[in-house]
């Protein structure tokens, strides 16, 4: 559905009213299915180091097994939505998902911790492909970024939430604590399949077949303008963001910083408080502006906040170094609300309807090469010590994102770079076949 910017009234309400059936759907429990997520993803690596007594090392290489799994399953589950469409394999990724909880709440053992992380990752790997391939069916047009935003914020919003409760339920000398946490967690991620086996089950998300497309294959959509060099710049951002965020910033909290895991949890509930906060703001503020300088300002935001999670290694068990560690969650979040409405919407709007599932493999790829990296970094430069070429490696990250951006600015449509007026590819899927 695509409807004109004019014709979108302003804040929250404005944008509810403007959406279609299927699009308030799925928005409508992104925060609760998220909750689990949010009461395990701020301590799944202390939860395999100081409860199930892995190394540090070993368990940030656990948390990058996950990402490597997922990035090799990505490209297969990206080919099953062209050909199957999304719903099904959302469907699948939930359930995938639902059985990876389980195993990681009873991951006593190494086999069950890897057998845990076989099935997260195959989840993992069918999460953009899937769902941004879903959302792309039901919204086109200013409402898509809209939508990407938005369904960032209450994702967030439930992430944050569950990390606010579970720094008040968790205890390393209690394991039943951890483990009704990823029991809760197996039970909410199965939300989307009630959806999609009900009242959405008309959505399937699979384009209709067109003589005169292009054959669908990843070499086609490798020769788009400018989608390598997009592909890189969220392999990039994903290493000195989000693949920290589950295992580098606890880490670093926890042992260079020496916080309590209450201070952890408050770190999560400030990144989604400023998420929450201000996610439409910024989305007003970004709208018709070029993605690629919105992602610039990100990346200035995100060196601010690496400055200050640096600084709390500085005063390791003190209030200062707990408001350094929260404060770095804020300002954080605050570059997060300008990432995710530029990246989904850029690869969207550049993709034909009939290679959308594979355009959205590709980027969720290259995100999770990202959060492959980023743990085995953490784990290997946090777990010998090297907390400042640790947070100096980040610096230069951000930095290298910063010429990549450039180059995509160069190459890229108006279109597809966010552009005021102009058109991006429609959507369609939206009806059984």
């Amino acid at each position: 559905m695509d409807v004109p910017a004019d014709q979108i009234g302003p804040g929250v309400r404005g944008f509810w009213a403007a959406l279609p059936r299927e699009g308030r759907f799925l928005l409508s429990t992104v925060a609760l299915q998220r909750l689990g997520r949010g009461m395990t993803l701020p301590f799944t690596v202390i939860y395999l180091h100081e409860v199930r007594g892995f190394s540090l090392e070993l368990s940030g290489t656990l948390m990058g097994l996950m990402a490597i799994i997922a990035a090799c399953y990505g490209p297969f589950a990206g080919a099953l939505v062209d050909r199957v469409g999304a719903r099904l394999v959302v469907m699948s990724g939930s359930v995938l998902a639902s059985l990876g909880a389980v195993a990681l709440a009873l991951a006593s053992t190494l086999p069950m911790a890897l057998l845990a992380c076989l099935l997260l990752g195959l989840a993992h790997g069918t999460g953009w492909a899937g769902s941004n391939s879903l959302i792309a069916t039901i919204v086109a047009g200013p409402m898509r970024q809209r939508y990407f935003g938005v369904n960032f914020a209450l994702l967030n919003l439930g992430i944050g939430v569950g990390g606010i409760l579970a720094g008040a339920i968790v205890d390393v000398e209690r394991p039943a604590t951890f483990e009704a946490l990823f029991l809760l967690d197996a039970v909410l991620v199965l939300i989307p399949v009630m959806w999609l086996l009900g009242p959405l089950r008309h959505v399937h998300g699979r384009a209709e077949p067109s003589e005169s497309a292009e054959p669908a294959s990843y070499r086609a959509i490798l020769r788009r303008p400018g989608f390598g060099w997009i592909l890189a710049v969220s392999a990039l951002t994903s290493t000195v963001g989000y693949g920290q965020m589950e295992a580098g910033v606890p880490a670093f909290a926890r042992s260079i910083s020496l916080v309590s895991t209450e201070a952890v949890g408050l770190l999560f509930a400030a990144n989604t408080a400023v998420i929450v906060l201000l996610q439409f703001v910024v989305l007003h503020r970004i709208e018709g502006h070029r993605r690629t300088r919105v992602m610039m300002v990100l990346l200035a935001v995100w060196a601010v906040s690496w400055g200050l999670l640096g600084l709390s290694g500085l005063v390791p068990g003190t209030l200062a170094a707990t408001l350094l560690v929260v404060a770095y969650g804020a300002v954080f979040g605050l570059g997060e609300t300008m990432l995710h409405p530029s990246i989904p919407a850029m690869v969207n709007d550049s993709a034909p309807d009939h290679m959308r599932g594979r355009m959205n493999a590709a980027s969720s790829t290259s995100f999770l090469v990202g959060a492959v990296l980023g743990p085995v970094i953490a784990g290997q430069l946090l777990g010998k010590g090297l907390a400042e070429i640790f947070i100096g490696c980040m610096l230069l990250g951000l930095l290298a994102s910063a010429w990549l951006l450039l180059r995509i600015e160069r190459i890229v449509s108006p279109e597809v770079n966010g552009v005021t007026g102009a058109r991006p590819s429609s959507s369609s899927g939206t009806t059984a076949g």
